[in-house]
C-alpha cells in the first residue's frame, strides 16, 4: 500500500452472504479477508469506499418487473445492510448503486454517495490512482466495477482471496477473472502488507 491507493468493498451485504435473499456460496468468506484490508488501509491513512446494492421495492431488476432475480437489498431492509461483522467505520465513504426502478446497478461507478457525487469524482478528488477491489460477487458487480474502474483510468488490483461468485452457469467467475485481467485489471492473493 501506498499513497494514491484506495480500497473498494463492493456489495457485502446480508444479502448476498449466508441466508440471505440472493446468497453468494460461501459469500461470508470475504470478510475476514476485507477486514484485514480494512485495517490496513484505516492504519495507513488510505480512503477506503464500500458500495451497497440498494434497490427500490420494484425495479425492473428483480423477476417480478422484468429482471431476472428476486428482491434483494431493498432500501432500508435488514437484506440492505452490510454483513454484521464487516468492519464498516464512519470514515468510509458508502456509494449505493441500482437506487431507481429503471436501473440495475451492477458497478459500483454507477453508484453515488449520499451527497450526489458518483465514484470516480470522489476517488480523483482523493487523488486516488489505484484501486484494490473485493467483495460480491465476483461474476457480476465485482467484475463491473474492476472493468469500469479500468475504463476511468484507474489502475485496479482485484483481492482473489476476497471475491466470490454466484456461478449461475459453473465457471462463470473463473471467466469473470480472465475479464478482469484482460482488460488490465492485476491480481493480488495474500495479506494486505504485501501490497
Amino acid at each position: 500500500m501506498r499513497n494514491g491507493d484506495a480500497l473498494v468493498l463492493v456489495d457485502v451485504q446480508r444479502d448476498f452472504c449466508r441466508g440471505g435473499a440472493l446468497e453468494v456460496p460461501d459469500g461470508d468468506a470475504v470478510v475476514a479477508v476485507l477486514n484485514r484490508y480494512i485495517e490496513g488501509f484505516k492504519a495507513a491513512g488510505l480512503p477506503i469506499f464500500a458500495t451497497r446494492d440498494w434497490h427500490p421495492r420494484k425495479t425492473r431488476h428483480f423477476k417480478a418487473f422484468g429482471g431476472v432475480w428476486p428482491p434483494h437489498c431493498i432500501q432500508g431492509s435488514e437484506g440492505a445492510m452490510f454483513h454484521p461483522q464487516l468492519g464498516v467505520y464512519e470514515g468510509i465513504v458508502i456509494v449505493s448503486t441500482g437506487t431507481s426502478p429503471d436501473e440495475d446497478g451492477f458497478s459500483g461507478f454507477d453508484g453515488r454517495s449520499e451527497n450526489g457525487a458518483l465514484l470516480a469524482e470522489l476517488l480523483r478528488e482523493r487523488n486516488v490512482q489505484r484501486l484494490f477491489v473485493g467483495g460480491l460477487a465476483t461474476d457480476y458487480c465485482v467484475k463491473a466495477t474492476v472493468v469500469d474502474g479500468l475504463k476511468e483510468g484507474f489502475n485496479v488490483v482485484l483481492i482473489k482471496d476476497a471475491v466470490r461468485g454466484v456461478d449461475l452457469k459453473p465457471g462463470d467467475s473463473a471467466a469473470a477473472i480472465d475479464v478482469m485481467i484482460r482488460a488490465g485489471a492485476t491480481i493480488h492473493s495474500g495479506p494486505p502488507d504485501e501490497c
